[in-house]
């Protein structure tokens, strides 16, 4: 999962919502919006867009980047084969063709995928990009030296497997085919329906093998987007972005490309940015971050300001913070244990730490509720807004516990309002009030990590958090209960340990589907189906409240990273 103010896909704190089911060759252009142009006045090309951040853009290298959709500051550099479709809301969630004439064209089943290269693509530098290009950027991305990125194609190319990248295997993965310049074909190990949302990815950007410098090309990394690096500091911590002059708009309809330059400084405290942005004084005027949020004290004072709520962009993204349970630690191997205490949970309370209704809206369902996920609604174990303690003590004991029970609850003591210590509290009190004792147990960030992904000697009962890589069912439920991809040996995410034969079978079954409309519905029943085990409690969906500049135009924030896309945003 790529959430937008964290890089890794497992540790996530902020971003924003999806909806729409996607076809598997459609485009839509982006939109401008005019009801939300900043400072007034149709958005036009000309001055320097300014990125405040905490985080430093690092490994600005696209071998390295976990970014969903090409990411946000990156996108404007790496062009991909696909992309996500540069809209406000539900639009926003369409995979759409970059690079490629169109999305892709599968084989009958889907175990292997065709692309055609646009017609005048070019590099900085001049020279074209071709479909050898691309296949030498995956292939570098399997090199242990710029290990991070996404890890589908070593699972899914025929080969990847074993793979270790074109530095100590030259004749690179001959399941990737590159019959002409402008033609590339992959070969899968097994059908995958959602392969053009993985060809958003920046592995699938093309790298010059002549341009190459290993661990040292993302200080200098060259653009296929719209915008050139020409200072890298810091390691990302100060990036500054030049137009590309062989960026072609006639090949390129998702990107507006209207700052002449953009500058993104990080190592700001977050404070620091919501007040430079607050104030909008000088050159913050026409900035913007892409990884501060609003918290509940600053949501205060901007509701008393009328002109600064006008400069709050509103998002969300495919996320779910959830109590997960651990099955094969005590007493959370008997189901009616766990079915308590999803009974006890009260909701408002919790929302109430993440936040507020603002910040934060309670779940009863562990997918994202948006259409393209295949969000189908349901609440088996029926809490109401604050907790069903009755039926949670009815349910305790009759599993043998009629004079309550003690539990323990593992919980991040890093202040983020997800997996922190307000709420775990939260629950800790709904809990009590079924004759629950919750014991809290606080854990450094790392460690808790460590903690709830370990396959043996976890916690039984945890905080944790989910996002998507992109806006399917597939990325947000494959991996937390497929019994294939329980990990023994390393970061174990099916926390449950969950292996039922059924729900594999079905997973692959979905798997095939390239009519992603009709794969969402799958999605969603097999949520549906999986959540009667009650073997996580689905608590609440982040929002996300990000101020901008006030001469900041064209806000466009798509329901596939809800905030806002820089490649949209104009400053003239």
């Amino acid at each position: 999962m790529r959430h937008p103010s964290v890089r890794s896909r497992r540790s996530a704190v902020a971003a924003v919502s999806l909806v729409v089911a996607v076809s598997a060759s459609g485009c839509a252009g982006p939109q401008d919006n005019d009801a939300k142009d900043g400072a007034g006045g149709k958005p036009g090309k000309g001055g320097t867009l300014s990125v405040l951040n905490t985080e430093p853009q690092s490994d600005f290298d696209p071998a390295r980047l976990y970014t969903s959709g090409g990411g946000n500051v990156p996108s404007l550099v790496f062009r991909t084969l696909t992309t996500r479709n540069r809209a406000n809301g539900a639009a926003g969630t369409k995979v759409v063709p970059d690079l490629a004439t169109d999305t892709g064209r599968p084989n009958a089943d889907a175990t292997e995928w065709t692309y055609t290269l646009k017609e005048g693509l070019k590099f900085e530098d001049g020279t074209p990009i071709t479909s050898a290009d691309i296949k030498y950027g995956i292939e570098r991305s399997f090199a242990a030296e710029l290990s991070g990125g996404a890890p589908y194609l070593r699972d899914w190319l025929v080969g990847g497997a074993d793979y270790e990248g074109p530095y100590k295997d030259k004749k690179g993965l001959a399941s990737i085919k590159t019959p002409d310049a402008r033609t590339i074909v992959f070969q899968l190990d097994k059908p995958e329906g959602d392969f053009p949302f993985v060809a958003t990815q920046t592995q699938f950007a093309p790298v010059p093998k002549a341009r190459d410098k290993g661990a040292a090309y993302e200080k200098r990394p060259v653009s296929s987007g719209p915008y050139k690096v020409v200072r890298n500091e810091g390691d990302g911590q100060h990036l500054v972005l030049e137009r590309n002059p062989h960026w072609s708009p006639k090949t390129d309809e998702q990107r507006h490309a209207y700052p002449d330059t953009i500058e993104v400084k990080a190592g700001l405290d977050s404070a620091v940015i919501n007040q430079r942005l607050s104030t909008s004084s000088g050159a913050d005027a026409a900035a913007v971050t892409t990884d501060t949020n609003l918290g509940p004290a600053e949501l205060a004072q901007v509701g008393s300001d009328t002109s600064l709520a006008e400069r709050v962009g509103t998002g969300h993204f495919g996320y779910t913070n959830y109590l997960a349970f651990n099955p094969k630690v005590k007493p959370f191997d008997n189901p009616k244990v766990r079915q308590a205490i999803s009974y006890a949970i009260n909701r408002t309370s919790v929302v109430n730490a993440a936040g507020g209704s603002a910040l934060a809206e309670p779940a009863t369902t562990f997918l994202p509720e948006q259409k393209a996920f295949g969000h189908t609604p349901y609440d088996h174990f029926p809490a109401g807004r604050t907790g069903n303690p009755a039926k949670a003590r009815e349910l305790l004991k009759e599993a043998g516990h009629a004079k309550g029970l003690t539990i323990s609850l593992t919980h991040s003591t890093v202040q983020n309002r997800e997996t922190s210590p307000e709420v775990a509290t939260a629950v800790q009190e709904s809990l009590k009030k079924a004759g629950i004792t919750v014991k809290l147990v606080g854990l450094e960030q790392n460690a808790f990590n460590e903690a709830r992904w370990a396959y043996k000697d976890g916690p039984g009962f945890f905080l944790s958090r989910w996002g998507a890589d992109w806006p399917s069912g597939g990325p947000f439920l494959a991996p937390i209960f497929d019994g294939r991809q329980i990990v023994k040996d390393g970061s174990n995410f099916n926390h449950a340990q969950f292996d039922d034969p059924a729900v594999n079978k079905e997973i692959d079954e979905i798997n095939k589907l390239t009519d992603l409309s009709a794969a969402a519905k799958r999605w969603g029943a097999l949520d549906k189906k999986i959540g009667e085990q009650a073997l996580d409690v689905p608590l609440f969906h982040p929002v996300y409240k990000r101020l901008y500049g006030k001469d900041v135009k064209n806000i466009v924030i798509s329901d596939w990273t809800g905030v806002l896309d820089i490649s949209q945003v104009a400053v003239k």
